[in-house]
């Protein structure tokens, strides 16, 4: 490997490392406290689809009339999978656990709550309405405060759906059924029956509002949280803080933004986990609405379906879903494809490098249920990616191993062109020209292992599989750093080490890191040390700089860079030794531990 080659290889690791550095000495910020999480909008106006401008009523009530609220009764929700209550004031899908998740991974921990009530911190929930065309006024269909009659069921279950309804009083009955499937969609018809004598029209929508940001944000550049779109196939992400930065939008009378969808999409928000969405019927379009009230600090997502036009006598109905649950891959994958939600996989954030993030995840998901364990499936991951880019890896090894062959050559044209680098620049290209050989090789795979590293990243830190999910022993969370510290001899000693919040956790270093450190030594022992000075002196620092920087990060990523690392030695090793170059490993270990004899002066 020649002076340009070695070049090559320090340029693109001292990139990787000061990205590194960056992360650690400028961590994101931490999230900003929210605002009264028991305020509630002021009624506002929007312009839905149809070509009629209409009212549409959203989250609460007006600031005089909220303090004489009295919370009305609720209608428990119950599965295998959820548990939680719909308010029969407004009808608000409003309270939400997740029973297959933990927030932490002890037994006792509490299930993950996603629906809070609008009175309790951080409210979260989703709202129903009509939006009142000519002739009618806000108070004559239902929205926020309507308190609704339970008509059908005693609860929400898998088998059981409810039917609430409300009577306007002058002529128009309104029903509302809800279902829940086996996992985590609500399907929600919206019923207006018309009595009355004369023809009205009035939009249905949905609302998913949110009383301040989540407290457990992560500000993490990798990941997107925040409101989520899909629209006629185009996915748009806007983060919190950008929804702040909406310009006012006279129609909404709030900080908004809309799209007009022909065709099919959905809105909704999405943390690092978990997701609610609104899903008006995909045959039909809709208006999809970002909005900020920068008054109470609520972030809402708006889907207002096309009006209706109601005659006397006539009744329709207006179908459309919800999803609030877990971002669990084989779950939204089967409601894009079997339920015909267009692009919902995309919900994950999968990040520029989709087209690697998502065939790595999709491979990775079926070894572990081949396996049953993800810290084995990461590394037969690995093996597979290794075995694909074997014959690239050949070429290159084998490159690389002709090129110790040339080495006297090449110190002989050395010194023959002695100071002129020119010549010696041409007489080494005819050299590699004549003996077909090609300098930058070596430096291929080295090259196609970023993205592929950046990509497996990716994976572990946004798929919820990787969550909490155990390998073998001490290694209880692929997604959080190896537990284990070198500060309390990894166990041995009773006092506790930094956390991994800390900035000095960068120095608790656990068995998978030193590990990490010590098969990057050994891969650069397959060669002797470069002659420059400089360059004898960052190779040598490398490995127990990336040892550091990685300590931190999740275990599953540093399981593959391991496993990764001690393919690649035994790959160049022995095709290497094909090429009839045998590497000294052990010589390369001996001279690195030798006193450098001091120039003389």
């Amino acid at each position: 490997m020649d002076d340009n080659n070695k070049n090559l290889i320090l340029a693109t690791g001292l990139s990787l490392a000061v990205l590194l550095v960056w992360m650690y000495f400028f961590p994101p910020a931490e999230p900003p406290v929210s605002e009264d999480p028991n305020a509630a909008t002021a009624t506002q106006t929007a312009s839905p689809t149809a070509e009629a401008p209409l009212s549409t009523a959203t989250t609460g009530e007006t600031p005089q009339t909220q303090t004489a609220t009295v919370e009305a009764e609720s209608v428990a929700i119950e599965t295998a999978r959820l548990k939680g209550s719909i308010s029969l004031q407004g009808g608000r899908i409003n309270d939400l656990s997740l029973k297959d998740y933990r927030e932490t991974q002890s037994p006792e921990a509490d299930i993950v709550h996603l629906f809070k009530p609008r009175t309790q911190p951080g409210g979260y929930y989703a709202l129903y309405g009509w939006a009142p065309g000519a002739g009618l006024s806000l108070d004559l269909v239902p929205g926020a405060n309507t308190i609704w009659s339970l008509e059908t069921g005693t609860s929400l279950t898998e088998s059981t759906p409810i039917i609430l309804a409300w009577d306007n009083g002058a002529g128009l009955v309104f029903r509302r059924e809800i279902s829940v499937d086996a996992n985590y969609m609500f399907s929600v018809k919206q019923t207006v029956q018309n009595t009355g004598a004369g023809t009205v029209s009035l939009a249905p929508y949905g609302i998913l509002a949110r009383h301040g940001e989540p407290v457990d944000l992560k500000n993490f550049f990798i990941l997107h949280e925040g409101l989520i779109s899909m629209t006629d196939g185009e996915l748009t992400e806007t983060d919190y803080d950008n929804m702040v930065d909406f310009e006012f939008n006279q129609a909404e009378n709030a900080k908004a933004e809309s799209i007009s969808v022909t065709e099919n999409g959905w809105i909704g928000f999405t943390d690092h986990y978990w997701m609610a969405t609104l899903i008006p019927s995909q045959t039909s379009g809709f208006k999809a609405v970002g909005k900020y009230d920068d008054r109470r600090g609520i972030y809402q997502a708006e889907a207002v379906m096309p009006t209706q036009t109601v005659a006397a006598g006539q009744t329709i109905t207006v179908d459309s879903q919800l999803f609030a649950g877990a971002k669990e891959w084989a779950t939204i994958r089967a409601y894009e494809r079997d339920g015909g939600i267009n692009g919902f996989l995309d919900s994950i954030d999968w990040g520029w490098f989709f087209f690697l993030t998502k065939p790595i995840f999709a491979l990775l998901h079926y070894l572990n249920e081949l396996i049953g364990n993800m810290g084995w499936a990461i590394i037969g991951l690995t093996i597979i990616i290794k075995m694909v880019l074997f014959p690239l890896a050949y070429r290159s090894y084998a490159s690389m191993a002709k090129m110790k062959e040339l080495q006297p050559q090449m110190e002989k044209l050395k010194e023959s062109a002695g100071d002129d680098r020119q010549k010696l620049q041409k007489s080494m290209m005819e050299l590699y020209k004549k003996e077909k050989v090609n300098p930058a090789a070596g430096c291929l795979p080295i090259l196609l292992q970023i993205p592929i590293f950046f990509s497996l990243y990716k994976v572990i830190f946004v798929t919820l599989e990787l969550r909490h999910a155990p390998w073998e022993g001490w290694i209880t969370d692929l997604s959080a750093p190896d537990p284990s510290s070198i500060l309390n001899l990894f166990g041995l000693l009773s006092y506790s080490t930094p956390s991994p919040d800390s900035f000095f956790f960068i120095f608790s270093l656990g068995v998978l890191p030193i590990l990490l450190g010590v098969s990057m030594w050994l891969q650069q022992k397959l060669n002797p040390a470069p002659t420059d000075p400089t360059q004898q002196m960052i190779f040598a620092w490398m490995p127990w700089v990336f040892m550091f920087m990685l300590g931190s990060f999740a275990s599953g990523l540093v399981i593959y860079w391991i496993a990764n690392n001690t393919i690649t030695f035994i790959q160049q090793y022995s095709i290497m030794r094909i090429h009839g170059y045998k590497p000294d490993v052990f010589g390369n270990i001996k001279s690195s531990f030798k006193r450098k004899p001091k120039e003389e002066k």
